[in-house]
């Protein structure tokens, strides 16, 4: 089991990974979630996914097993800046504005992490380790880019394996639900040590 941070200047070194892993995010989306999502040939991707983001996987062989994307809050690509903030905005349907207690962060310093997945095919001997090593590989990919805070809309069950990895996590906003998971707004710290 391999982990990797890919962006635009290094997805060619990497063979098929990136598109492998638009095509996990499909099939967890799209196909599992019923997820209204942009998708071109089985790949899902939408107006976060430009040159200012990073993905990072977790592969074995080729297969991606998990995946998160890190957009940092100064992004901007047209009206878009990062999903947090724009849903704040109003400018995306499916996410209520209401989702944090106070303005959308913009600081070169905080980083936005979503699409967090683990695809549900991932046996349950190794589901745990998969998960400990994507929460690894975003917070260590984070910190490189000069990251001292991550913020994201997360699974309200995040915590529980955050706090055993010794990752800080602090409430932003309320709880909502989505297609039956409640999920919440975090702010993850990066100045304590993982486990």
């Amino acid at each position: 089991m391999e982990t990797t941070t890919l962006s635009y200047a290094n997805m060619h070194e990497h063979g098929a990974l990136f598109p492998n892993m638009l095509r996990a995010r499909h099939r967890t989306f799209i196909e599992m979630k019923n997820w209204e999502l942009p998708e071109e040939s089985g790949m899902e991707f939408d107006q976060y996914d430009t040159a200012q983001s990073r993905w990072c996987c977790v592969h074995e062989n080729g297969r991606v097993m998990a995946g998160v994307r890190l957009t940092p809050t100064t992004a901007e690509c047209g009206v878009y800046s990062y999903m947090v903030r724009d849903a704040q905005r109003g400018l995306l349907d499916t996410i209520p504005g209401n989702l944090l207690w106070d303005n959308a962060p913009v600081a070169p310093h905080i980083w936005d992490a979503n699409r967090l997945f683990v695809v549900s095919d991932v046996d349950q001997s190794i589901r745990r380790r998969v998960q400990m090593s994507i929460m690894g590989e975003m917070i260590r990919s984070a910190r490189g880019l000069g990251a001292t805070i991550l913020l994201g809309l997360l699974p309200t069950s995040i915590p529980r394996l955050a706090r055993w990895l010794g990752i800080d996590m602090a409430e932003a906003g309320p709880e909502m639900e989505f297609d039956g998971v409640a999920h919440r707004c975090y702010f993850v710290s990066m100045a304590s040590k993982m486990h």
